[in-house]
């Protein structure tokens, strides 16, 4: 299928708003305008309370902002969410208006953690901070009335991976028996020959040129074959969350997404996969010029709920 116009107008749109930002533009700069959010952006359900909080990592303070729906009862599932931005961009902030959303529609508690960023601090540091928010959700379940046999990780692009090797870590260690996880066009290898790769080389908005880039700004050499900074990395995936994988037709790492949910089907695990026709990366984020994305959240928050009914 040909790019849908939404995203060829909001490829555009991005166009222009970097062009206007000009060259030689610092990290910091960067970081401004990638994390930045529209006033439409930030308008959250008034059905969904809003904490702000923090758990303790091996090395710092890490925030973390909890969506519980209003007048709830009894214990919900949980859905810890890690975002999206090549581990070097974004805040959890800038997804709070999808991560309310699913709170209200699926009647569970969402948990964003705002891991540390790279290059400053490379794996294993926000991988580390993605298992902290996890074992700090199992130390409050009591607190924000979440079922504890009920928990799930999820994620979008850099966050997918964080995601998908917080999963494997909480099957090694047996910290917990997670219920599911939700991989938004999850990074999963480092093999930029893929055939999703060079169709989408350029113009969809992440590049080819990008990818490898992003991967060294988080992962030095010597990391590239541990499975808690690749998942395709893992030998023997057996036993690790059932898998919930939404993935953009134009995307460089839609072929990332299916490989791995192959992989995880090889071992055993449960994998229902859908692929969103003419969407490019970064449609979950942008759902009010991309209505895709509101779309893959529904979906989402209803295969969650049905692996823990």
């Amino acid at each position: 299928m040909t790019l849908a116009p939404e995203a060829k107008a909001y490829l555009e749109e991005q166009d222009a708003k970097w062009r206007a930002a000009g060259p030689g533009l610092t990290r910091a700069q960067i970081r401004e305008i990638a994390g930045g959010t529209n006033a439409s952006d930030r308008e959250l359900p008034r059905d969904v309370d809003v904490h702000h909080d923090y758990c303790v990592s091996p090395t710092a303070y890490i925030p973390v902002v909890v969506f519980t729906p209003k007048n709830s009862a009894g214990l919900k599932p949980a859905l810890i969410y890690y975002h999206g931005g090549g581990w070097s961009n974004n805040t959890i902030l800038k997804y709070a208006p999808q991560l309310a959303a699913m709170a209200a529609e699926g009647e569970m508690v969402v948990i964003g953690v705002n891991y540390q960023k790279a290059p400053e601090h490379k794996f294993p540091i926000p991988f580390d901070d993605s298992y902290a928010g996890l074992e700090w959700v199992l130390k409050n379940c009591d607190r924000f009335g979440i079922d504890s046999t009920k928990i799930g990780v999820g994620g979008d692009s850099a966050g997918g991976n964080l995601a998908a090797c917080v999963a494997i870590k909480a099957r090694d260690t047996g910290l917990v028996s997670l219920a599911f996880q939700a991989l938004i066009y999850p990074t999963t290898s480092t093999d930029i020959e893929k055939k999703s790769v060079n169709d989408h080389a350029t113009g969809f908005g992440l590049t080819k040129a990008a990818l490898p880039i992003h991967w060294r700004d988080y992962c030095d050499p010597h990391n590239d074959t541990n499975p808690y900074a690749l998942p395709s990395a893992e030998k023997n995936l057996s036993g690790v969350a059932p898998a919930i994988i939404g993935l953009a037709e134009h995307d460089v790492l839609h072929d990332d997404g299916v490989d791995y949910g192959e992989q995880l089907k090889a071992a055993g695990v449960g994998v229902v996969l859908k692929v969103y026709p003419g969407m490019i990366h970064g449609f979950f984020s942008h759902p009010d010029k991309l209505p895709a994305g509101a779309a893959l959240r529904s979906w989402i928050v209803e295969e969650i709920n049905k692996l823990c009914r």
